[in-house]
């Protein structure tokens, strides 16, 4: 059995922002709090659900400050520290580190669609850049080039690159790598979460986890404790929460997705947009059909 880095549950949390767009701090704090609460071995920081993007390397530090101070020393804080400029990118990797994070999550450069040696030497240069354990992440469908099989079996070699978060939506692919190279590999893609476990995956980087959190921990015991079928009803019974969080983009319908839970949310950031009237409601029935009790 493949050792996972960084626990089996971890969920990319939002950031919440006030009206006026600043970040609601004490928000940051009490949805940190309810992740671990609901079974989460981590969360990560300052992903794309994070809107990173959007945030300063300042409000950036100070939420892992802010994070980990909450989660404590057992608990992993993993860090997104990854852009399509390898110096810069070195740069965050160092402030992440300096702030308390526990490892780095690394996104394959966007838009400039490098080649593949390219990609491996901008990983590389992340790994080298720091004494924290990487985690690639592999998401095609975002950044436009995707970490071919090859390339992810090589880095897999480095002592500082110790997983995978794994949002191909190719599960074929992810089993060869699986086979070749025993890395670590984090289903980054929800409605996948239990398709990658078949075949070899540790663990999820969820979204759903915000609202889910305690199914997919019951989930991931279940799978690891022996009880396939169990994990399967609870793949199917979240479907609904799945397809629903998704219908537009991740962060928009969390965010209205903890406002209806009670939980601090807020708006987003520009170029995302607040969730229209409809899409909440079409929301509030997919989290309904999956279980989920709103406030």
């Amino acid at each position: 059995m493949i050792t996972p880095p960084f626990g089996r549950l971890l969920t990319a949390m939002v950031t919440p922002f006030n009206n006026d767009l600043s970040i609601d701090w004490d928000g940051v704090e009490k949805l940190a709090a309810h992740l671990i609460a609901s079974g989460h071995d981590g969360i990560v920081v300052n992903g794309t659900t994070g809107e990173a993007p959007t945030t300063s390397d300042e409000e950036k530090v100070e939420i892992i400050k802010r994070v980990k101070a909450v989660v404590g020393k057992d608990k992993y804080v993993v860090a997104g520290a990854g852009n399509n400029e390898t110096s810069h990118s070195v740069e965050q990797a160092k402030m992440a580190a300096a702030a308390g994070a526990d490892g780095l999550l690394v996104v394959t450069p966007y838009y400039n669609k490098p080649p593949q040696a390219g990609i491996a030497a901008h990983f590389t240069a992340m790994a080298e850049a720091t004494d924290l354990g990487v985690m690639l992440y592999d998401i095609p469908g975002r950044t436009g080039a995707q970490i071919e099989p090859d390339t992810i079996v090589k880095l897999a070699e480095h002592p500082k690159i110790v997983a995978l978060k794994d949002a191909k939506g190719d599960v074929a692919s992810t089993s060869w790598v699986i086979k070749r190279s025993a890395i670590p590999v984090y289903s980054g893609d929800d409605i996948l979460n239990l398709p990658l476990l078949s075949v070899g995956a540790v663990g999820f980087v969820s979204v759903c986890g915000h609202t889910v959190g305690k199914q997919l921990r019951e989930m991931l015991d279940a799978w690891f404790g022996g009880n396939p079928s169990r994990a399967t009803e609870l793949h199917q019974q979240l479907l609904p929460v799945y397809t629903g969080t998704f219908r537009t983009q991740g962060a928009i319908l969390t965010k209205a997705a903890l406002t209806l839970l009670g939980l601090p949310g807020g708006v987003v950031r520009l170029p995302l947009v607040n969730a229209t009237s409809a899409q909440i409601e079409q929301l509030r029935e997919d989290l309904r059909q999956g279980g989920v009790v709103l406030k």
